[in-house]
């Protein structure tokens, strides 16, 4: 399923997390459903979801592989658990040495191992096997992350994996939609020239911020469990 509705932009990533629930209401309240969000950014798109469906907030962290002028530019990712996908194509066209990419992945493993660390603390990962995972961004431009966050996550043998994201290019569609089962977005720009031009507040997320909305998210779930 891939749906687009017609509008210019959104407030924050919260306000279009909660446009974006509407789209999923047909997986509340139903216990084999997960939200796992792409810190930073997909936290509090995410949290609006997992609030709106009763579902339980976890996180996947990904990091994308830049070029070494440009970190916006994706010539790969890596994801928790050690998926690595590169652009061996673009990697090539823009000669980067192997000395240099390993360099780069080197950096943004450990940063992707000191945020696995903060965000998860003494959690075990969750079972995903059987469950339908929702995963979900604050938006694709090339869906590298996303694609790598996928890749990862298929490995755990899930009943359906769904990909869901306020904004999203084209071609990102295309790109996710060969590993997940579905893509739900509210708007494919064309052309999509970068996410934050859909936000009139995109400002950072900070690790302070993930680390609350996964501690309210726990809160809501544990209360639920007891009622």
């Amino acid at each position: 399923m891939n749906s687009g509705r017609k509008m210019n932009r959104f407030t924050d990533r919260r306000a279009a997390g909660r446009l974006l629930a509407q789209e999923l209401l047909d997986y509340a309240d139903r216990s084999d459903v997960l939200i796992t969000a792409l810190p930073r950014g997909g936290v509090p798109v995410g949290y609006e979801i997992a609030t709106r469906l009763g579902a339980p907030l976890d996180v996947l962290v990904v990091r994308k592989i830049g070029t070494p002028w440009n970190e916006e530019l994706a010539i790969g990712a890596v994801a928790s658990g050690g998926t690595l996908m590169l652009d061996n194509t673009l990697i090539s066209e823009l000669r980067i040495g192997k000395a240099e990419l390993d360099r780069i992945i080197a950096a943004e493993l450990r940063e992707l191992e000191r945020r696995d660390a903060l965000y998860r603390g003494h959690r075990r990962f969750p079972e995903l096997a059987g469950r339908v995972v929702i995963v979900v961004d604050d938006g694709l431009a090339t869906g590298a992350s996303m694609l790598a966050a996928l890749r990862a996550i298929r490995q755990h043998s899930p009943a359906n994996l769904i990909v869901a994201v306020p904004v999203a290019s084209r071609s990102a569609v295309a790109v996710v939609e060969e590993v997940a089962d579905s893509c739900v977005t509210l708007m494919i720009p064309e052309p999509l020239y970068g996410v934050g031009m859909y936000y009139d507040d995109f400002s950072q997320t900070s690790d302070n911020e993930v680390l609350a909305l996964l501690e309210l998210a726990a809160r809501s779930q544990a209360d639920t469990l007891t009622e």
